[in-house]
C-alpha cells in the first residue's frame, strides 16, 4: 500500500470557492424562479480587447504555416514576450531585466508551485485574510504557517515586527480580498525588513493594472533593495481579461542567491528555472502572441477601458454600502469591496441570509481566514446590469 502525503489532511475539506459553488447550485435547484447574482468569484465579464484578439489570431496563422509554426517552445516564455513585459515594467517605474521573467499559465500556479524551492522549517509568515492558495500549498507541503494580522485598526496592511523572525513573507498587493494597497513606504520597510533578515518576499501584484494613483507601487521592484529579496507573480487574469485564455509570469531576479546547508551558493533563479524544465513545458505560442500585444501601450489602454467599466462597478458597490452605513475597504485601486457583515452576523451566516434574502453571491471573509470571520467580500467583475440589479436588492434588503 502507498504512503499518502497525510498533510492533505489538514486542510480544509473544500476549497473556498468549491464551497460557494455547491451551496449556489444547490439553491439554484431548489428555487429555479429566482435569478441568482454572482459577486463572489473574481472572473471577468468583458470580452478581450481587438488587439489581443489580433494577437492570437496571428499566432493561430503561424501555426498554419510550415515557415512559421511553433512546437515545442522555450519553458521560460518567448521572448517577444518577456521583452514586452519588461518594457511595460519600466512604463510604471519598475527596471526588470527580461531573463529574469518566466511566462507561466497564471499567478495561482507559479504563487503555489513556489513553495517547492524552499525547506519545509522555513519560518513563513501569510497576511490573514488571505488568497487560500498560499495557506494551502504550504500545507500540502507539510509546512507551518504563522500568520499575520490584517485588520481594520492597519487597514489591512500588516507590517513587519522587527523582532519577529521570518525567512518567507507572502505579501499581496492590491490585496485580495481587501482590495488594500502597501504604499511606497509601507513597501521600503518590507524590504528593509527582510534584507535585515535574510527573507524572501513572495509578491503577488496580480491587480496592479487597476492602481490608478501614480504614487502607489505596482511592483516590488519600484523599491530599491527588492532584487535582492523579492519574487514577484503577476497574472494577465484581471489586468487583460485572461482568466478563459490563461497566462501570467514570475520574476525572480538573478540577485536572490543563498547559502546552502553544505555551503554552496544556491541561486532561486537557477532553481526556478530547474524546476519549470523539469515540470513545464511552457505557455501555448498561441496564448503567448496574444498576451504580448496586450503588453503594448495601445493594447494596455484596451485594458484599461475594461479595468474602468469594473472600477465604475466597484464604485456603485461602494456607495451602496455607504448609503447605508457599512464600513468598508478596497473598490478604488481594486475590483473587490471588503465589508463587515451587518448585524454582527459572521461570513458564513451572511452569505446564506443574502442568498436566501436577495438571491445574490459573494465571498465569505472566513474563507480568507480567521480575521476575515466578520467581513464579506464582493467582486466588480459582474456585468454593469447585475451590479446595478444587486444594489438595488441590497438597498431593499438593509431598508
Amino acid at each position: 500500500m502507498p504512503k499518502l502525503n497525510e498533510h492533505y489532511q489538514n486542510l480544509k475539506e473544500n476549497y473556498l470557492f468549491s464551497e460557494i459553488a455547491h451551496r449556489v447550485a444547490a439553491y439554484a435547484k431548489a428555487n429555479p424562479d429566482k435569478k441568482v447574482i454572482r459577486l463572489g468569484i473574481g472572473d471577468v465579464t468583458l470580452p478581450l480587447g481587438s488587439l489581443a484578439i489580433q494577437g492570437l489570431h496571428d499566432g493561430v496563422c503561424h501555426m498554419a504555416k510550415a515557415q512559421t509554426f511553433k512546437g515545442y517552445g522555450p519553458e521560460q516564455g518567448y521572448r517577444f514576450l518577456r521583452d514586452a513585459i519588461s518594457a511595460y515594467l519600466a512604463r510604471n517605474g519598475a527596471a526588470v531585466d527580461a531573463d529574469d521573467i518566466f511566462i507561466s499559465d497564471g499567478a495561482k500556479s507559479d504563487t503555489g508551485n513556489i513553495s517547492e524551492l524552499f525547506a519545509a522549517d522555513n519560518v513563513i509568515l501569510i497576511p490573514d485574510p488571505v488568497y487560500p492558495v498560499y495557506v494551502d500549498s504550504n500545507i500540502m507541503g507539510g509546512k507551518t504557517v504563522t500568520y499575520l494580522a490584517g485588520n481594520a485598526e492597519n487597514q489591512f496592511l500588516p507590517m513587519p515586527d522587527p523582532n519577529v523572525h521570518a525567512d518567507l513573507i507572502y505579501l499581496c498587493s492590491p490585496n485580495n480580498p481587501t482590495g488594500a494597497v502597501y504604499s511606497h513606504s509601507q513597501l521600503k520597510e518590507w524590504v528593509s525588513y527582510a534584507l535585515a533578515h535574510k527573507a524572501v518576499i513572495l509578491f503577488d501584484s496580480a491587480y496592479e493594472a487597476f492602481i490608478t494613483d501614480p504614487a502607489l507601487p505596482r511592483s516590488i521592484y519600484a523599491i530599491e533593495g527588492a532584487k535582492r529579496c523579492a519574487i514577484e507573480f503577476c497574472s494577465l487574469s484581471k489586468t487583460a481579461g485572461f482568466t478563459g485564455t490563461r497566462c501570467g509570469y514570475t520574476i525572480v531576479p538573478k540577485e536572490l542567491s543563498f547559502t546552502a546547508s553544505n555551503g554552496k551558493e544556491m541561486s532561486l533563479h537557477a532553481m526556478w528555472n530547474r524546476r519549470q524544465s523539469t515540470k513545464f513545458n511552457g505557455t501555448s505560442y498561441i496564448i503567448q502572441t496574444g498576451a504580448a500585444a496586450v503588453f503594448t501601450e495601445e493594447g494596455m489602454k484596451q485594458c484599461q477601458e475594461n479595468i474602468r467599466y469594473y472600477q465604475e462597478n466597484a464604485r456603485l458597490i461602494a456607495g451602496t454600502l455607504a448609503q447605508k452605513g457599512i464600513r468598508y475597504f478596497g473598490g478604488v485601486h481594486s475590483p473587490y469591496i471588503w465589508f463587515e457583515c451587518p448585524g454582527g452576523m459572521e461570513s458564513w451566516e451572511f452569505f446564506d441570509y443574502l442568498l436566501d434574502k436577495a438571491q445574490v453571491v459573494g465571498t465569505p471573509g472566513a474563507g480568507f481566514g480567521e480575521n476575515g470571520r466578520r467581513y464579506f467580500r464582493l467582486t466588480a467583475f459582474g456585468s454593469r446590469e447585475n451590479t446595478q440589479e444587486a444594489m438595488r436588492r441590497l438597498e431593499q434588503l438593509f431598508g
